[in-house]
């Protein structure tokens, strides 16, 4: 899917939604009848957005395992992942509002990563050896998360999203960034705006 194209899906989707998007936007919600709730339910399969280069994508609903693998340039939203999200990711923006599953960022070498994370037990499932993961600290990263927040609940209508935007104050607390290691003395804009972020020891 090049730039310019949009595909949306009302139901859900399988396995490598979005490999190798270029520059596309997919949206993926369930049907307005669907009697489930999204943010708890499986809306796409595995290995979502393998190789992606640009583009974007919103998904109402939860993610399967690998997700975000080798991403490297595309923006995502999802509602939650399984095991090894953002696995070998290299470049672009991936937004989790939810749990993930173990090997959170394991070899990842590029890109940003935030997590919503209300039970509080995240750091259990990052992959400390590729990242670092710290609470919002930076005014420019924050507004990056909540414009993309906003496009996520402008194009799937999730109410979940939209609460979290009504409420983001007191939401915005739970959310954690993760960044590659390698990639700290070169992000454009840095992790805080009052100190460069701490490698785990």
């Amino acid at each position: 899917a090049v730039q310019g194209v949009k595909l949306e899906v009302f139901g859900d989707a399988n396995d490598y939604v979005g490999k190798g998007l270029s520059g596309g936007r997919i949206i993926v919600k369930p049907a307005p009848d669907a009697g489930i709730t999204p943010e708890e339910s499986i809306i796409v399969g595995n290995t979502v957005l393998y190789g992606a280069i640009s583009g974007e994508c919103y998904f109402r609903g939860v993610a399967g395992e690998r997700f975000a693998v080798r991403n490297s340039g595309a923006d995502v939203v999802v509602e939650g992942c399984g095991s090894n999200g953002c696995e070998y990711m290299t470049g672009g923006t991936a937004v989790i509002l939810g749990r993930v599953g173990d090997n959170f960022g394991a070899g990842m070498s590029g890109g940003m990563a935030f997590v919503y994370d209300e039970a509080g037990d995240f750091p259990l499932f990052v992959n400390d050896g590729s990242v670092v993961h710290q609470r919002l600290e930076s005014q420019y990263w924050e507004q990056h998360l909540r414009s993309l927040i906003e496009q996520h609940a402008e194009e799937t209508q999730s109410r979940f999203a939209r609460r979290l935007l009504n409420d983001w104050m007191l939401e915005r607390g739970k959310f954690w960034q993760i960044a590659p290691k390698e990639m700290l003395d070169k992000l454009a804009y840095p992790l805080s705006d009052a100190r460069p972020a701490k490698l785990a020891e």
